[in-house]
């Protein structure tokens, strides 16, 4: 097993259920801690998460405006490095086995504050038809350029009573950059009750021409359900990596993973039913986890699954859209 053949299979699965027809293939990359609590190698400090830990990756493909994102990449790494770690390499095999099953078609990569990096920044911009939303930490010069809409949002929540924000845009270039792109700012002031107001400015660097708040909101927060996709990929267990070998351990992640990718196909032919949007610990304790009689022969083995239970006519459905014929 290895990681290029989950995303090979997954992108060309989906290019066979869309006819090799589609407008739009996002890539979404995220990093997630892995704690460890033995001598585990390459194990290491991680001061961002306070713990010893792995720091893998995981790439996930949704297409066209459809909300579920698939995975396809899961790469173990070090505890100690930065997210933009191995992001280049990985979205060139994304990008190359994308582009072979879609030709022509659009991509749009979307990434969290740890891959602004000037290597992966160049990269996606050398690349044609491809667009870009790369979320970018604070700093001195861009909370300086926000601060007339956070002083304008300030106003409109102390009238409101409520979280407010300005929307807002400045052609930037931080000085390792060979030139300016193009900031999204969101100059947001939130507020909680029995808090003080708290100024919460965000920055998003894109190559996209559409207006800084269809960008924010229609684009750049559609990540939020990557972070739901990895928490179920943590109940599987994908952080169970307990051997001493790191590459055992890489190999246990591409085996949860490859159990979620399973999963998700189950709840993608689960479409119509109660388990359409079920999380995956659900699906399999509706689906999977049944009683039953295991018969075997010389030539076969014949499983005896119960004649009743809560969601045979959801199981049953999903088992004829997997093939499975009628006795």
């Amino acid at each position: 097993m290895h990681g290029r053949g989950i995303a090979q299979s997954v992108v060309q699965r989906h290019a066979k259920r869309l006819l090799g027809q589609a407008d739009r293939v996002t890539i979404d990359l995220d990093p997630t801690d892995d704690p460890t609590h033995g001598a585990q190698q390459l194990s290491f400090f991680n001061g961002h998460y306070d713990n010893w830990c792995y720091l893998p990756v995981m790439g996930f493909v949704s297409f066209n405006d459809e909300a579920e994102p698939y995975l396809c990449a899961a790469v173990l790494r070090p505890g100690n490095v930065t997210a933009a770690v191995g992001a280049v390499g990985l979205l060139r095999r994304l990008i190359r086995i994308v582009r072979g099953c879609f030709p022509g078609v659009t991509i749009r990569v979307r990434l969290d504050g740890g891959f602004a990096h000037p290597a992966v920044l160049e990269f996606l911009e050398a690349e044609t038809k491809l667009e870009y939303v790369v979320a970018m930490a604070k700093n001195a010069v861009l909370k300086r350029i926000a601060a007339p809409g956070i002083r304008r949002a300030r106003q409109l929540s102390k009238s409101s009573g409520k979280t407010e924000h300005i929307y807002g845009e400045v052609d930037y270039a931080a000085r390792k950059w060979p030139h300016r792109r193009r900031v999204v700012i969101k100059a947001e002031v939130v507020r909680a009750p029995e808090k003080d107001p708290k100024d919460n400015p965000r920055f998003v660097l894109t190559n996209l021409k559409q207006s800084p708040q269809w960008i924010y909101e229609q684009v750049y927060c559609r990540r939020g359900d990557i972070e739901n996709r990895i928490k179920e990929l943590h109940d599987l267990e994908i952080d169970r990596t307990s051997c001493t070998s790191f590459w055992a351990n890489q190999l246990r992640v591409l085996l949860t993973a490859a159990a979620y990718v399973l999963m998700q196909e189950l709840r993608l032919r689960a479409a119509g039913t109660a388990c359409a949007r079920a999380q995956v610990l659900t699906l399999r304790e509706r689906l999977l986890k049944l009683g039953a009689r295991v018969m075997s022969s010389v030539r076969r083995f014949v499983l005896h699954l119960p004649a009743s239970f809560p969601f045979l006519p959801t199981f049953r459905l999903i088992a004829c859209r997997l093939g499975a014929q009628n006795g």
